[in-house]
This record gives C-alpha cells, sequence and structure tokens, in this order.
C-alpha cells in the first residue's frame, strides 16, 4: 500500500512538471524582447493552457489601469456614469495630451484617463469598494490611505493567474453586474477586429512593470490572456501587447 500511495505522488509530480514545463517558444519571444515577464494563456473550451514563467504568474502585483475593467462596471452599476455620460475636464493640464479634454466612458477607457476614474473613486467611496472587491473576489481586496489611488500605489494587489479568473467571469457574464453595462463594456474593450477573430484588452502601467489583460474571440474558440513586464523605460511599453500577439500567433490562436 505504501508502494502505491509513492507511485501515484510521483506520477502526481511528473504530471504538475509536465504542466509548467518550460515553454521555449514563450520563452524566446521574452528573451528576443529583452524583457522579464510571464504570459497566462487560457482556452475557454478546451481548458488548455499555455504558460511562462509561472513563479512570476503567482505574485502579486498592482493591477494599475487594468482595475478599468471591474472599476469601469463599477461606475455604471453606481450610477456616477453611463457609457453616454460627458466627463467634463475641470481644465487642469495633464500629462498625457488625450486627458486634457472632456471624456466619455470609452475616451477615458482607452486613454486610461486617470483623472476620469478618481472622480469616479471619489463619489463611490471606500465602504462600497471594499463589498465589491469581496464580491467580485479580486486580488488581495485592499483598499490603501487614498481612495483615488488603491489600483495604482500597490495598495490593491493581483496576481496573472487571478487576472485570468476575473477575464473568465467577465466574458461568462457571471459578475454581480448588469449584462447591459457587461455587453457596453465589452464593446469599448475591442482592441483589434479583423474577419478571424476579435480582441478585447486593457493596458496597464505601474512605472516598474505593465500588463496587457483581456480575450481573444476566435471562430471556434475564446483565449484568456494576461503579459506582465517590467517596464526600464516607456520604450518597453509596446512590447506588453507585442509579446502577446507574438504568442498568439505562435501557439496557432491568430494569425
Amino acid at each position: 500500500m505504501h508502494k502505491k500511495i509513492k507511485l501515484f505522488f510521483t506520477i502526481l509530480l511528473l504530471c504538475n512538471s509536465f504542466l509548467f514545463a518550460k515553454d521555449t517558444e514563450l520563452e524566446n519571444i521574452f528573451k528576443n524582447k529583452q524583457v522579464e515577464g510571464t504570459i497566462v494563456i487560457e482556452s475557454l473550451n478546451t481548458k488548455k493552457i499555455y504558460i511562462y514563467n509561472d513563479k512570476r504568474a503567482e505574485m502579486f502585483f498592482s493591477p494599475a489601469s487594468t482595475f478599468k475593467i471591474p472599476n469601469s462596471l463599477i461606475a455604471l452599476n453606481e450610477g456616477v456614469v453611463t457609457k453616454d455620460s460627458l466627463i467634463v475636464w475641470d481644465k487642469k493640464i495633464r500629462e498625457y495630451e488625450s486627458w486634457n479634454k472632456d471624456q466619455t466612458l470609452l475616451t477615458a477607457f482607452k486613454s486610461s484617463c486617470v483623472w476620469c476614474y478618481q472622480e469616479f473613486a471619489s463619489k463611490i467611496g471606500v465602504e462600497k469598494y471594499k463589498n465589491y472587491l469581496k464580491e467580485l473576489d479580486y486580488g488581495n481586496k485592499k483598499i490603501g490611505d487614498e481612495i483615488t489611488r488603491f489600483w495604482l500605489d500597490e495598495s490593491l494587489k493581483i496576481t496573472t493567474f487571478e487576472q485570468i479568473k476575473f477575464l473568465k467571469r467577465f466574458y461568462t457574464n457571471d459578475l454581480p453586474f448588469k449584462l447591459e453595462d457587461m455587453n457596453s463594456l465589452k464593446e469599448i474593450m475591442i482592441d483589434e477586429k479583423s474577419e478571424d477573430y476579435i480582441i478585447r484588452a486593457k493596458t496597464g502601467w505601474e512605472g516598474k512593470y505593465g500588463w496587457y489583460v483581456g480575450y481573444v474571440e476566435t471562430k471556434d474558440d475564446v483565449w484568456f490572456f494576461a503579459t506582465n513586464i517590467d517596464t526600464k523605460t516607456k520604450d518597453d511599453l509596446p512590447k506588453r501587447k507585442a509579446i502577446t500577439i507574438e504568442a498568439l500567433k505562435i501557439k496557432g490562436i491568430i494569425r
């Protein structure tokens, strides 16, 4: 009996080792781009999963602007914005030109307009956010001392694996929000569209590291992805999406 138990655990260990075996195709993408990071890609239908750097994929990072996915849904649900709202600019000049004008939810999401979402956060408040984060089971669920910066200042943190988990719930409408609001956000999230696929995604940048998370709908499946990389300079920012697209192509998910 003891030998059988030992054999069982040996087989289990081998299976796990195989599951997280080094993916040289994905590794080479990161090497060629000269960045440290991780990527997780998972199929909805077949449950197939591709991972590079599973240890990093388990580490917690600030979601930065990828939090705009749940945050937009929270803001819509609380009625602090609608999909057609005009968000009036306060005339303060900020870092990015695209922020220095009136916004809609679509433009605020696309340009990662921080002041818009800070305005939403001030109206929503700490207690409601605590409840939402708990209900969404989002990351470490922590809100720091500053309600307008908790998704930026590393109070709130999430792993790459958890990003995938949340995106799956979002795609399948398994979240405590109105279907209309979730569908509106899915339209806003379209980043690329062709005859063969649609990519819905969001970038994020904390300063030291950045994200590109979302999912791609193909004719026969949906693939969720989350990429997290170190960003030594702003020149590394385009690599978030470039790595993801290359990975999706090398795995035959898109052409």
